[in-house]
């Protein structure tokens, strides 16, 4: 199974404190992404948002930047809202990541978590699944020819056109980014695309039918063996089990709340926190060995083939963030990779 870990460049502010700035915000995340390499994990995902309380809003642009500063992991957006985006822009884009990286990038698409790059670039939020299917449809095409002739409803056609430049990978990984919508997970399946769950809240065996659906439909279109399949959780690492959850909690809580608040959510304690980091739960929060049991439970329930650990979030402060990375490479990860039979 391949580890990694993601972060959106939380820019949330602790309470009665000023917002993180952003440009230190995108330093850090270098930093992330540079620890993440040195102590051996295989991918590290930068997100999409629009919003004042996350910096990175063009995924490519801040992988780029890793890219020139690490060698060998594996650079993924986590995710690119490619509903409110153009293709042929996220196709060059991550291409040249991938020049940039030696053959590093990935597009993990998705139709994201908010809804504020709609208004921005001018999409109906009524053609929010037709908007993803059909700029699906194309990014797909772009990668598998380099002149492409194609026509939809919510973008101009192309008429034998010829994209560039072309990715130093044969084919660009794309994954799907699922949330909680089995027609998703069924639509990664029958195009034979590897699939992400984002396991934030209730129990893991909530997300097992969605995992179901996508090897069923890759099965049934001739896709066989089916693809890959990931989860991506809030996780935090310490020394010990209490330890974490202190840390951890206040930022946690923090942001998952003010998230709640929009959208109507019951308010998040230090009850609910500690029951969501239980064996069952759906944070990976505790010491080392905690963390790798969580990931290997998951793995029993899914078989997954990639773990991202989303670390950076809400208020966390920096330095409490690298050492968490520090110790999930250097002891969760030896704890997985040692049960699964891996080097």
């Amino acid at each position: 199974m391949e580890l990694g870990v993601s972060t959106f460049a939380d820019t949330r502010s602790a309470p009665g404190g000023e917002p993180a700035n952003p440009a230190r915000r995108l330093r850090e995340v270098l930093e992330e992404a540079e620890l993440a390499e040195q102590v051996g994990l295989d991918v590290f995902g930068v997100g999409e948002h629009h919003r004042p309380d996350f910096a990175i809003s063009a995924p490519a642009v801040v992988l780029a930047a890793v890219a020139a500063r690490t060698e060998r992991i594996r650079l993924t957006s986590t995710v690119t809202v490619l509903s409110t985006d153009d293709p042929v822009r996220v196709f060059e884009a991550f291409a040249t990541v991938d020049l940039l990286s030696g053959g590093r990038a990935e597009i993990m698409a998705g139709r994201g978590s908010f809804i504020e790059s709609f208004p921005l670039f001018g999409y109906d939020l009524a053609d929010y699944d037709s908007l993803f299917g059909e700029k699906l449809e194309l990014l797909l095409q772009l990668r598998e020819s380099e002149r492409v002739t194609w026509a939809g409803r919510h973008r101009v056609a192309l008429d034998d056109q010829g994209v560039y430049p072309r990715p130093a990978q044969e084919r660009l990984p794309v994954w799907v980014a699922v949330g909680g919508t089995p027609e998703s997970a069924v639509r990664a399946g029958t195009l034979g695309l590897p699939m992400m769950l984002a396991i934030i809240g209730g129990v893991p065996e909530r997300f097992v039918p969605f995992a179901q659906l996508h090897r069923k439909a890759a099965l049934e279109a001739g896709h066989d063996p089916p693809p890959a399949l990931g989860v991506n959780s809030h996780a935090y690492v310490a020394e010990t089990s209490e330890r974490a959850a202190d840390e951890f909690f206040p930022a946690y809580a923090a942001m998952m709340n003010a998230v709640g608040r929009e959208r109507g959510w019951s308010p998040i304690g230090r009850p609910e926190f500690d029951q969501l980091r239980s064996p069952r739960g759906a944070l990976a929060v505790g010491s080392p060995e905690e963390v790798a049991e969580k990931i290997l439970f998951e793995h029993d329930l899914f078989g997954h083939d990639r773990f991202l650990a989303q670390i950076s979030v809400g208020t966390l402060p920096h330095e409490q963030a690298l050492r968490a990375i520090g110790l999930f490479g250097t002891e969760v990860a030896p704890l997985v990779r040692a049960r699964l039979g891996q080097s």
